[in-house]
């Protein structure tokens, strides 16, 4: 299979790296990873390894590098037999765009809600979108989906055990990213329910913000585990509003996603958290990453298609709230704590 891998960050880089790495029980296929800074371009060329994303991880004989300029991106579309659009979500629309007349399944690996367009909400643009949803608006013909799950870069890159989920409404989508991507050291498991595959993997980022604040105040494994459990609850209730499926957040893409973003320590939202906690700015808290870390920008979406939706979450409210610096750190703790007594399954 001929694999374009569109964005060299360490998500799209570790990919490109898993799916050209010779595996001696079966070949392995020809991926092409596509820079769009032509002097990243050629430190990655010159390294054969991505020493800013994704340290210490040489690239595989196989894996070829291309990119620098739109006419390279042109090229690259008219060949593959999957292309990857590993981007932020930022980016998504206009590749999208770009890509109307593509005839092969495109999968996008970005977790979160676009910021809002100009003009704000209306009935035809809510609040910021799901990837499938600026799909629908900007290349609907495609055939599409979603490479979700509980992973972090480093690991897929090194071959650890990971699992994976292949989202989508259409079949062939779901079955070229399982032939693309499964392996001895990664499973892909098939998911016709993209609505609750994205919005788990949007509000797990905000959700382990939260997390990161909880544990960089020192509050302890119970509060921890109050925390995720009840996040949990939160994103659920998003999702079986914007039309997904209950079971959909007890998997890979809903509990495992949050519990790794959560509570691993390779997690950037989660680091962020912590980064509040021990007073650090905002500003100084992604600043100290060098990557993007979803959660941050898409908190207020998060909330906004909520409160649209009529759905409660104020573990969320009280990261947004956070975040624009109406409450400090343990001012957001008290709020949540000092809410009144409820029934749990709600």
């Amino acid at each position: 299979m001929k694999i374009a891998v569109i964005g060299a960050g360490a998500w799209g880089t570790a990919l490109a790296v898993s799916a050209a790495t010779t595996d001696l029980s079966a070949p392995r296929h020809q991926v092409t990873l596509w820079a769009r800074d032509a002097a990243q371009l050629a430190l990655l060329q010159a390294q054969r390894s991505n020493s800013r994303y994704l340290p210490g991880i040489n690239f595989p004989n196989a894996l070829a590098l291309a990119g620098g300029s739109d006419a390279s991106l042109d090229a690259l579309l008219a060949g593959p037999d999957l292309i990857v659009v590993a981007t932020p979500i930022a980016g998504l629309r206009g590749l999208l765009q770009r890509m109307q007349q593509v005839n092969v399944p495109v999968v996008w690996l970005c977790k979160g809600f676009e910021a809002p367009q100009a003009g704000g909400a209306t009935s035809s643009m809510p609040f910021g979108l799901l990837a499938h949803e600026i799909r629908a608006q900007a290349a609907i013909n495609l055939r599409a989906g979603a490479l979700s799950g509980p992973s972090f870069a480093q690991e897929v890159a090194r071959g650890q055990p990971t699992a994976l989920v292949a989202a989508s409404e259409h079949a062939d989508v779901r079955e070229a990213l399982v032939a693309a991507f499964h392996g001895p050291a990664l499973r892909v498991y098939a998911n016709d329910d993209i609505v609750g595959v994205e919005v788990g993997g949007a509000v797990k980022n905000v959700l382990a913000i939260a997390t990161g604040l909880c544990d960089g105040l020192k509050l302890g494994l119970n509060a921890r585990a109050a925390l995720i459990t009840r996040g949990l609850s939160e994103m659920t209730r998003l999702g079986l509003a914007l039309g997904a499926r209950a079971e959909t957040f007890t998997g890979l893409s809903g509990l495992g996603d949050l519990v790794l973003t959560a509570t691993g320590d390779l997690s950037r939202n989660r680091q962020v958290g912590l980064l509040l906690a021990q007073g650090h700015s905002l500003e100084q808290a992604v600043a100290s990453l060098g990557h993007v870390a979803e959660g941050v920008y898409c908190a207020r979406t998060v909330v906004q298609r909520a409160r649209g939706l009529g759905v409660e979450m104020p573990i969320s409210e009280g990261v947004v709230a956070l975040l624009d610096g109406q409450m400090k750190p343990a001012e957001a703790v008290a709020a949540l704590m000092g809410r009144d007594p409820a029934a749990e399954l709600r």
